[in-house]
């Protein structure tokens, strides 16, 4: 700690005992009278109710039903109700927290999976107005025949619409086709789909942009994995290659993948009569805005459209930007604050019992305080008087930032390998942490530097606060007719070190040029809300290639140069939220009071009880025990159960192999043993510590679950070398050397992943494991794949890294391996323990043998009939197999020679497989 804040602490905590003193009675008084009623009665109850509605028939005539969960307030009056719907690849569960927060509150809540997701029929049509709108109104039809929905008219209820991504573009296209909608509360979706897949930041052209392939192949696989979406086999919508996919939808989106990325022709269509902008101008409900800060999928730029375009028709709009996004998840005081919002903005709108919650303007500076509580960097959240530049807000405001820099020219590489890498789906804000703390990992990051043109600021005589969409001017030659280009700017300290915002990129794409002769374009740059310190610079880097976007396959280069001075940098004038009321600084000074003392009791009690936390969570009993698994359970809110009442421990030096056919719940097990998962009940202790998310103890544990993930343009080095980055730890304790000579790469390390086969792939996966040569060793199938030479090298590393004194952990359906690698075994069928053990005393457990003789039809026939024989069969081999349980395997013998048969040979048959499979049969 900073010796400045710690006697700053020191101080306040001394202050604070004395504030206790003097305020103690005030504080008892205040929490009797005004903490009473909440201490009393709980939340208000609500009632649940599983329905299925009707929706829109398929072309084929094929009746589709829609999933849904109505949530029913307390009362008997009638209450406006609120439709929630999902993002894409959800169901109705995801938006089940939100529909009873709104019940609670007194709204009748109804959430819905869309067809083709969770348990409803039909196929994924994409948000189509023939379709999900109108699934979407026949869910507004069933509200209006419920007594206890508020109706305005006959066949008219009161209806409010919300939901995030997908759910949330469908909230602004039943806004706009059905005028029953009295609010809509949209999040993080998109204006123009198209233009959001098809990524193109040249101001006025109407030229497809650039594919976004990365985050299409995800939104694409979520709907095509009908087991993912929760269709089971039988269901005829989930078989075939397009999954749950409409096949005009699914065949369009195949040739625009399969191509160069430029969409196929019917797609554009579908993805128009998907977008909101195509309903702007029908939209009156009045709406609030939420968009995320950090969402290389849908930015800022997509919402930025949607309020302008309903604005300008008179709506009431109001616009909230948070730091959370497709990239990365909001805080918990985010969300909080979202649903507060959402909340007022429907009892406004629907009960009429707020005041109009205005068009005041919010968005989120992260990093932009210290929290008092934990003296860590927080978030702040600022308020302006409106949304710049909408009816009845000031005008837009920017700032001029003169770059520095000549002509350059930039090489695309065929195929676009390498490429830089800005964002990947989902790690955002990931990539933002590591390549800010690592200036080599970052110069990789960015790609080769004849792959980038680099314009730069002087030192910022004063911070620049960028709120919104910054612009600039750009002379582009190319050495074909079009161009394809990313352009990003930098936050660049004294230092040199650097960061890219949220890691967005502004993609450029060109066409109908003239070799050699430049084009001059104005670029939108990415959307972001952030401060650029005073002394620091602006860079701005125009790059040919991004791993996120599909690239051409011929090479070219570029001429990039400014066309004017520099950047125009959007402002908005806002202030930090801040508690506050009509009595004004007294108040104020009260409330701070009140909240120093009730933070000083909290502090006391929370040290108490998280001290408790951590001796009730270690068990010193069990420190030098690898696992400990007690009673251990998980079921999902769908009421499957992948893993009941299973018990077992893996003691020091032991290699255990978790064995079990698919869906055993063996990879379920490995999940919640190093915290991806949690389980519904039971524990599991690592070196005697508790096992829940982020547990220190997991800096002990090395895991390769559910498959590979590399880069595949950089080297096996330098994928490991940016895992251990991801780490936090010094790169002294990786231990490089070690984990990659026990597994066996050798000069393969150093080769591009791309060149990888399957098992050097796998055997990259299993050194990442052992980077730092972790105390527990956890892997999922790793020889998966593999053929017999590449299972041999596994079975010695595995072997070498256990020959350290370390514990291993590996599930694998490939029983003879798991025979010859493992010193114990853990057998599981249907979630639950068969049997466990050191794999020598399981194989012994058998009473099978196996006979050679030259009748074995005729042996059959003779030892099935003896008393004391469970089984007599021929195997496939020829041998006979005989099950014996009352008589020793001389007697079998002593009555086939009797019989005249000639015997070869007797073995005992101590195969794991024989074993495995009787526990599992007998299961």
């Amino acid at each position: 700690m900073h010796p400045v804040l710690g006697r700053a602490r020191a101080v306040l905590s001394s202050r604070l005992r004395v504030a206790a003193a003097v305020l103690a009675a005030l504080a008892v008084l205040a929490v009797v009278v005004g903490g009473y009623s909440a201490l009393a009665d709980g939340p208000p109850h609500v009632r649940e109710q599983v329905v299925s509605i009707l929706g829109t028939p398929e072309p084929d005539g094929q009746p589709v039903r829609l999933d849904a969960t109505l949530y029913l307030p307390a009362g008997s009056a009638p209450e406006p109700a609120v439709v929630l719907a999902h993002g894409f690849g959800g169901s109705k569960d995801d938006e089940a927290a939100d529909a009873l927060y709104l019940a609670q509150h007194g709204f009748v809540a109804l959430a819905y999976s869309a067809r083709g997701f969770g348990r409803s029929g039909g196929l994924i049509h994409l948000d189509s107005p023939q379709y999900e709108v109108r699934d979407a109104e026949k869910v507004i039809d069933y509200l209006g025949t419920l007594p206890q929905v508020q109706q305005d008219g006959p066949d008219d209820p009161r209806i409010g619409f919300t939901g995030p991504s997908y759910g949330g573009a469908l909230s602004l296209l039943v806004a706009g086709y059905d005028h029953r909608v009295d609010a809509i509360a949209p999040e993080i979706t998109w204006n123009d789909l198209g233009g959001a897949l098809f990524g193109q930041n040249v101001r006025g052209s109407s030229t497809p942009g650039v594919f976004k392939k990365s985050w299409a192949g995800l939104f694409f696989g979520s709907g095509s994995d009908a087991d993912a979406a929760g269709v089971t086999s039988t269901d005829p919508a989930g078989s075939g290659p397009c999954g749950r996919f409409a096949p005009v939808i699914c065949q369009d989106y195949q040739a625009t993948a399969a191509g160069d990325g430029t969409p196929a022709p019917g797609l554009l269509p579908l993805l128009d009569a998907s977008s909101p902008a195509t309903v702007l101008n029908r939209i009156t409900a009045p709406t609030l805005l939420v968009q995320g800060e950090t969402d290389s999928l849908f930015g800022l730029n997509q919402a930025d459209a949607n309020a302008r375009g309903i604005a300008a028709h008179g709506t009431p709009v109001q616009v909230s930007w948070y730091s959370g996004g497709h990239d990365t998840p909001g805080t918990s005081a985010e969300t909080d604050r979202i649903r507060s919002m959402t909340l007022t903005w429907f009892d406004h709108y629907l009960k009429h019992r707020q005041p109009a919650p205005g068009s005041a303007f919010t968005f989120t500076k992260a990093g932009s305080g210290l929290s008092l509580t934990s003296g860590t960097v927080s978030s702040t959240t600022m308020t302006a008087a409106g949304y710049p530049g909408l009816p009845g807000s000031a005008p837009a405001r920017s700032t001029a930032v003169r770059l520095a820099g000549t002509a350059q020219t930039v090489l695309a590489p065929a195929g676009g390998y390498p490429a830089a890498i800005s964002s990947l789906p989902g790690l955002g804000t990931a990539l933002t942490q590591l390549s800010s703390g690592n200036a080599q990992l970052g110069a990789l990051l960015g790609g080769p530097a004849n792959q980038q043109a680099v314009f730069t600021s002087s030192p910022l005589p004063a911070a620049v606060h960028q709120v919104g969409v910054a612009q600039v001017g750009l002379r582009v030659t190319s050495s074909t007719t079009d161009a394809t280009l990313f352009a990003k700017v930098y936050d660049v300290s004294p230092s040199g070190g650097s960061t890219l915002p949220n890691q967005l990129v502004a993609p450029i794409r060109l066409t109908g040029l003239t070799p050699g002769v430049a084009t001059t374009v104005t670029v939108d740059l990415p959307g972001i809300v952030h401060d650029f310190p005073a002394g620091n610079r602006m860079q701005l880097v125009v790059t040919s290639t991004d791993q996120s976007f599909q690239l051409p396959d011929d090479p070219r280069s570029y001429q990039v140069a400014l066309d004017g001075a520099g950047l125009t940098v959007p402002l908005v004038a806002a202030t930090a939220d801040s508690a506050g009321g009509t009595t004004g600084v007294l108040w104020a000074l009260a409330a701070l009071a009140v909240a120093l003392l009730l933070g000083a009791a909290l502090l006391w009690l929370l040290r108490r009880r998280r001290a408790a936390a951590r001796l009730a969570d270690t068990d010193p009993e069990l420190a030098r025990v690898p696992v400990a698994i007690t009673g251990l359970g998980k079921a999902y809110r769908d009421g499957f159960r992948a893993v009941s009442d299973l018990s077992f421990t893996v003691e020091h030096g032991q290699v255990l192999g978790l064995l079990g056919p698919n869906g055993a719940g063996k990879t379920t097990t490995l999940r919640m043993l190093v915290g991806l998962i949690s389980p519904t009940e039971g524990a599991i202790r690592v070196f005697g510590h508790r096992i829940v998310p982020g547990s220190p103890v997991l800096s002990r544990v090395g895991a390769f679950i559910e498959g590979p993930g590399f880069l595949p343009h950089l080297s096996g080095l330098d994928n490991l070398t940016l895992a251990w980055a991801a780490t936090g730890r010094p790169e002294a304790d990786a231990d490089f050397a070690a984990a990659l000579e026990l597994a066996g790469l050798g000069d393969d390390v150093h080769r591009k992943v791309r060149t990888y086969s399957q098992g050097m792939r796998q055997r990259l996966a299993v050194a990442q494991a052992m980077l730092g040569l972790p105390d527990l060793l956890v892997l999922d199938e790793p020889t998966n794949g593999l053929d017999p030479p590449q299972i041999r090298e596994m079975r010695e590393a595995l072997r070498r890294y256990a020959a350290t004194g370390r514990t291993v952990v590996v599930s694998s359906h490939l029983l003879s391996e798991v025979e010859q690698t493992c010193t114990h075994c853990v057998v599981m069928a249907r979630g639950r323990l068969l049997a466990a053990g050191p794999v020598d005393e399981l194989i012994g457990a058998s009473s099978s043998v196996r006979i050679e003789v030259d009748q074995p039809e005729k042996g059959a026939e003779l030892l099935g009939a003896l008393p004391g024989v469970l089984a007599a069969q021929v195997d496939e081999d020829g041998s006979l197999v005989v099950e014996l349980q009352a008589i020793r395997p001389s007697e079998a013998v002593r009555v086939l020679v009797g019989a005249g048969l000639a015997v070869d040979r007797i073995a005992p048959r101590h195969r794991l497989e024989d074993v495995f499979l009787e526990l599992v049969h007998e299961s």
